[in-house]
């Protein structure tokens, strides 16, 4: 497929074609100033031309055939996520629907293209690593407009891609990952090269499927014989050539083996507690397992994660507009997932934010201070100490008043402790101070909701930079600082809106740098109609408040409801930005 993606040669490009002509001439108001294509053609399309001469880095410019223009496809990329429809509905669109002609500056008589095309542009962006080209131009676009500013006030938060594979077992997952490397190493061997227990291995795991209404012992021994076929196939591969036992399927099947099975004295056994991060399907090892939540509330995927920031509009009925999304392997937690999204909007050229409002999960001592020293503000609840196992109710941390400074703490009953030792590990570096409490707590009246049973006093240990967090625990619990928090609650309903209005929940595509690339066209997507949402507003307001009446032709009715005059059955009104 590469090789084909390569030999290809670029189409002459013109910025204006004669589409505005050949549909002013069939009907001069079928599409009103307000129209959501017009203003895409008028606005966003010049946006997209002037990333050709970039598009043209992932083209051979005078060899092969000629191939579809690529700021049409990027365009038809952004459509795929404004609307939400596949490839082969998107190409049947490029060719059927008047509006998408109209935004992509095609020609009436503009035949289509095959829905594969779309998948090769998409190997050719990322090839390049150019996934985040549509959303950084639209980026700058907006900031040429003015809509979206340096340092402006933020929100974060995170959600959860589902991949577009299936949850399996762990005996599924090796029995899977065993078939594919089998059927890649066939072709590659002769029938005289194959070793005797080919045609044992080849008819248990590629011809036959497993019976999943085995019982309970049944699984666990084909389990174990799993293990033992992939550990003979293993060593059988060893000495031959580099050419035959190296192969991506093969490689998968060593990972794969080595997370699921130790061996010990040439005995292969099934492991029997998993790391985090092992392979959760072949078919795209990437996905992992995460789960968040707790209880009822409880949420377990195989797939990303994503964080999404955005502007905080300034006033109600304001429109915030997408800064940044970052995806992420499920397994990592959001503290690093704020640094990743402060080095996104500095290559998309926004900078620090002045202000980045988020939840308890960004919120440290070192990510507050670090913030501080850039000279910008985190805002959030910081998230309290963990308690005591076996007795959660005792008091936690933040009921003390600590000053390192003065290694000085004061207990809930307002006794002091200045017994404090300064602790430095020796691999990582990392100090925290331990404050004991020991005469103080022999007559207190709350040592029993205070010291752990067993134990003589109450000793408490913080790290170095806990008077941050302190000072945070303080703040959060006075009414100006909930009223402030009220500005993170947006991000919610855009996270909604991008799994419910484009479809970020669930994966389209398999591997991390693909469901990347759907991120970003998402999030590119989403900030095109806001944008033009902006744009009709304004224009209805000045509509509405004009002198001059306005006539509203059949078509202006038409487009006015969100219906489209079409040829083909299968273009209904939906396609119409339908969020």
């Amino acid at each position: 497929m590469v090789s084909s993606v390569a030999g290809m040669s670029l189409p002459k490009f013109e910025t204006q074609g004669s589409l505005f002509e050949s549909l002013g001439s069939l009907a001069a108001n079928l599409f009103s100033d307000q129209d959501r294509y017009k203003l895409f053609a008028t606005k966003i399309w010049p946006l997209l031309a002037r990333s050709r001469e970039e598009l043209a880095g992932c083209y051979v410019l005078d060899n092969g055939r000629p191939s579809v223009e690529p700021v049409v496809l990027l365009g038809v990329l952004i459509f795929q996520f404004l609307e939400r429809v596949p490839d082969r509905q998107a190409a049947e669109l490029v060719k059927y629907h008047l509006g998408w002609k109209l935004a992509l500056n095609l020609d009436l008589n503009f035949k289509g293209i095959h829905h594969t095309t779309l998948s090769y542009f998409r190997e050719r962006l990322l090839e390049k690593g150019k996934a985040d080209l549509a959303m950084r131009i639209i980026t700058e676009g907006l900031q040429a407009a003015g809509l979206l500013k340096k340092r402006s006030k933020q929100r974060l938060d995170s959600t959860h891609i589902i991949g577009a594979v299936a949850r399996l077992s762990a005996l599924e997952c090796v029995r899977e990952t065993l078939a594919l490397a089998l059927e890649e190493l066939q072709p590659r061997l002769k029938s005289e090269q194959l070793p005797d227990f080919w045609a044992v291995v080849w008819e248990r795991y590629v011809e036959s499927k497993l019976d999943y209404k085995s019982s309970e012992e049944t699984l666990r021994a084909k389990q174990r014989l799993a293990g033992e076929d992939c550990f003979r196939l293993l060593q059988w591969l060893e000495p031959l050539p580099v050419e035959l036992r190296e192969g991506k399927q093969l490689a998968l099947l060593r990972e794969v083996f080595a997370q699921q099975y130790v061996v010990k004295a040439g005995k292969v056994e099934p492991v029997k507690v998993h790391a985090t991060g092992v392979v959760q399907n072949p078919h795209d090892p990437e996905a992992e397992w995460s789960a968040k939540g707790r209880g009822k509330h409880k949420k377990e995927w195989v797939g990303y994660k994503l964080q999404v920031a955005e502007t905080v509009p300034q006033k109600e009925g304001q429109i915030g507009f997408i800064t940044s999304v970052v995806t992420q392997r499920a397994s990592e937690s959001d503290d690093p997932g704020l640094e990743l999204t402060l080095k996104k909007q500095e290559q998309l050229g926004l900078g620090r934010p002045r202000e980045m409002y988020a939840d308890g999960a960004y919120i440290s001592a070192e990510a507050i201070t670090e913030a501080k020293r850039e000279g910008w503000n985190l805002v959030g609840p910081a998230q309290p100490s963990p308690g005591a196992t076996k007795q959660p109710e005792l008091y936690r941390i933040e009921a003390f008043d600590v000053d390192i400074t003065q290694r000085k703490a004061v207990c809930p009953q307002g006794r002091i402790s200045t017994e404090c030792s300064k602790l430095t590990e020796k691999q990582t570096g990392k100090v925290t101070y331990r404050f004991e409490f020991g005469r103080q707590c022999r007559s207190c009246p709350l040592k029993q909701s205070c010291v752990s049973k067993g134990q003589p006093h109450r000793m408490i240990r913080v790290g170095a930079l806990h008077e941050v967090l302190q000072q945070r625990r303080r703040e959060q619990k006075t009414e100006e600082f909930k009223l402030r928090m009220h500005q993170r609650n947006g991000i919610e309903g855009t996270i909604s809106e991008l799994v419910r209005g484009h479809g970020m929940r669930r994966s389209r595509y398999r591997g991390f740098a693909k469901v990347d690339l759907q991120n970003q066209l998402i999030a590119a997507a989403c900030n095109i109609k806001r944008w033009l949402e902006k744009l009709i507003k304004g224009a209805l307001e000045s509509l509405k408040f004009g002198s001059q009446p306005r006539f509203i032709s059949f078509a202006d009715l038409l487009t006015s409801l969100n219906l489209s005059l079409t040829p083909h059955r299968s273009v209904t009104a939906k396609y119409l930005f339908p969020y």
